[in-house]
């Protein structure tokens, strides 16, 4: 395919501002952080700059894979060691043990994501229908918007206790699914995650072009028609903007609950790393506190793309 010189110098410029105008401000910021971190000593030594996190993060990478290497060598170890078994008595009971290995930086990124989505799963499940409900009904709305305007600026470090105390008492299993840490963590994101979609979903109800709502009125359509065929495809964008303010609220509100609760995840990571005090802690924690910012940039991208998919007007613009 051939471009017109006009079209080649458009499409250059648009390339050249898109990658130009980032790249330009990471270096800017990379550089005022490295001449920040130069003057600035703590008791565990001078404060990273990038390149320290870039260190740091390679030795992150390189301790992972050595604990990779390690548990298939546990693994292949016990295979031999059934193999021999199974050689002198073919009738004999094998068993494979789990490996108990200490947790990597990257284990605990996935433990995180995993904790993180639960909780937003479930609060999104709560939160549509009722947003949709106060949307379409002054009577709930009215019933329901005094718990939410109450109980929205709650700080996720005042639900934690009163989760933690729930689910000791309430969750109790001699072979428990879930660790209580994990529902501890996943159910006070839950409770931050809640009122954003809550908010936003009713808002993008009650915003239905009138227009639609007396043609659903004119055709009789029973009320799960309505709801799927007029309110849920009209209210979407608004919907979208919801979740994705929640999963950024999640997200956030995580960090902090893992590290209370003790969720071996990102949040637990950056406690250790706190209490253990060593030279190289705060490039440690300086790779996660970057990492939890691109991870959630990634899940705001990604809530976006699954939006740009189920959305009906595909010409809107969202960003």
């Amino acid at each position: 395919m051939l471009f017109a010189p006009s079209q080649l110098i458009l499409l250059l410029r648009h390339l050249g501002k898109a990658v130009t105008l980032p790249l330009a401000g990471i270096v800017i910021f990379l550089m005022l952080w490295q001449g920040v971190a130069n003057n600035i000593i703590t008791s565990l030594g001078q404060f990273p700059g990038p390149v320290q996190v870039w260190e740091q993060s390679k030795n992150l990478v390189a301790e992972h894979r050595r604990e990779r290497e390690k548990e298939a060598a546990f693994y292949q170890r016990q295979e031999e060691r059934n193999a021999k078994k199974l050689a002198r008595n073919p009738d004999a009971e094998v068993k494979i043990r789990p490996y108990t290995g200490k947790a990597t930086f990257f284990d605990q990124i996935l433990t995180s994501l995993y904790t993180v989505s639960f909780g937003f799963v479930v609060a999104s499940i709560i939160a549509i229908p009722l947003g949709i409900a106060c949307g379409l009904s002054e009577k709930v709305y009215q019933s329901v918007n005094p718990i939410i305007q109450t109980f929205k600026p709650v700080s996720p470090l005042a639900w934690l206790p009163l989760v933690t105390m729930l689910v000791s008492a309430l969750y109790v299993s001699d072979e428990p699914m879930f660790e209580k840490a994990f529902l501890t963590s996943a159910f006070t994101v839950t409770l931050c995650c809640l009122w954003p979609t809550v908010i936003n979903t009713t808002v993008g109800v009650t915003s239905i072009d009138r227009d639609l709502i007396n043609v659903s009125r004119v055709l009789q359509l029973p009320s799960l028609v309505h709801v799927r065929t007029i309110v849920i495809p009209s209210a979407i964008p608004m919907i979208f903007t919801g979740l994705r303010l929640s999963l950024a609220t999640g997200w956030m509100v995580l960090i902090a609950a893992e590290m209370l609760a003790q969720n071996p995840g990102l949040g637990k990571f950056i406690w250790d790393e706190f209490q253990n005090g060593s030279s190289d802690s705060l490039g440690r924690i300086m790779v996660a506190v970057l990492a939890i910012g691109l991870i959630g940039f990634s899940l705001d991208r990604l809530m976006l793309a699954v939006q740009r998919r189920i959305t009906w007007d595909k010409q809107a613009i969202l960003r």
